[in-house]
């Protein structure tokens, strides 16, 4: 396989690693709470914002960390069986596209009325209400990115290294913007509403990259 086409697989790789970290970064659960923490807490947008990239570093550096995991051993299934780490890096790319293209047609989560954005009086310190959210991603790494770890195996540590920044800047970039929206009061209920069509859409990205994988053996 030329460099020029290894590269240009690559380059698909980390742009579609970027767009799946930003979809991703669009649930509810990636910033809704910093939203509500915020308000109760009386944060300037400041802090809400580096709350915001804390958080996100630690949830990618936990995704990383499984990441590799998964990286070392598929290597050694890879050295058992030649050939088989791009096989099953597309499968899995393929099954978790399937799975988040069914739950979004399957599934019809009610919004009516949407979150409340009324809170309490902050019952926590700051520095509590900080770590709080910051361990709440932390514990949670990232499982549709995992595939994509996988799939850019064969290229190498340096690779591995770039897609993990890459997710870094799609998770916070997406979880700053969305923040950002709902703290400028931005209507929740259409946030929402547009989240059950990140479902669908990241999982036609990640069909879409499987075939990328798939196609790249040939």
């Amino acid at each position: 396989m030329s460099p020029a086409h290894d590269s240009s697989v690559l380059l698909s790789l980390l742009g579609g690693g970027f767009v799946a970290a930003f979809l991703h970064a669009a649930l509810p659960t990636h910033w809704l709470p910093f939203t509500l923490v915020g308000r109760a807490q009386g944060w300037r947008a400041s802090r809400v914002l580096l709350a915001v990239t804390a958080a996100g570093l630690a949830h990618i550096a936990t995704t990383a960390v499984v990441g590799g995991l998964i990286v070392a051993a598929g290597l050694a299934l890879d050295q058992w069986v030649e050939g088989l780490l791009p096989h099953l890096a597309a499968v899995l790319l393929f099954l978790f596209g399937a799975f988040y293209l069914a739950r979004a047609t399957l599934l019809r989560p009610a919004t009516a009325g949407g979150p409340q954005m009324e809170v309490a009086t902050p019952a926590v310190s700051n520095k509590a209400a900080f770590l709080g959210l910051v361990a709440m991603m932390a514990v949670s790494p990232g499982e549709v990115l995992l595939p994509i770890y996988l799939s850019s195996a064969s290229q190498g540590f340096a690779a591995l290294a770039l897609l993990t920044l890459v997710f870094a800047v799609g998770t916070i970039a997406g979880m700053a913007v969305f923040t950002a929206m709902a703290s400028a009061g931005a209507s929740i209920l259409r946030l929402e509403r547009w989240a059950r069509y990140e479902g669908a859409i990241l999982g036609l990205a990640l069909i879409a990259l499987g075939l990328l994988v798939a196609l790249h053996q040939h």
